[in-house]
């Protein structure tokens, strides 16, 4: 992480989630509820649709600077707002991208910034890690 800027773009990708991606998620985590797999459910409490699982979309997000960074145990903070749902169309699935960019650099760590969006609309807000430089 020698020579690094504020503004940096240090990772980016795109994850393409599909129903099934929430259903092997539900398994997972162990949460069930039907607004990440059933339409009729996601309607009946007034959501635009199935939702993909906030921490699903946390953890790819964060997911995204793990190859750069070389070892997940270099992350120290994780934090985000969720600010939009991603909503997972049966036949389409959903496109969530990631880019990741130096925010902040200290002595000891570095903060990276991830934009978050799906649709055009940043579903993550003020999503920020904060990783032990060396």
């Amino acid at each position: 992480m020698s020579a690094l800027a504020v503004g940096d773009v240090v990772a980016e990708r795109t994850v393409h989630l599909t129903r099934e991606s929430l259903v092997r998620y539900a398994g997972a985590s162990g949460d069930f509820n039907p607004i990440h797999y059933r339409d009729d459910v996601a309607e009946t409490v007034g959501l635009p649709g199935v939702l993909a699982h906030g921490m699903l979309t946390m953890g790819l997000a964060v997911e995204t600077i793990v190859p750069w960074l070389g070892d997940s145990g270099r992350i120290l903070e994780y934090g985000v707002r969720f600010t939009r749902p991603v909503v997972v169309d049966a036949a389409a699935g959903a496109e969530v991208s990631v880019v990741a960019k130096v925010g902040a650099i200290a002595e000891d760590a570095v903060r990276v910034d991830l934009t978050v969006t799906h649709a055009d609309t940043t579903v993550l807000g003020k999503a920020q890690v904060r990783v032990r430089v060396g």
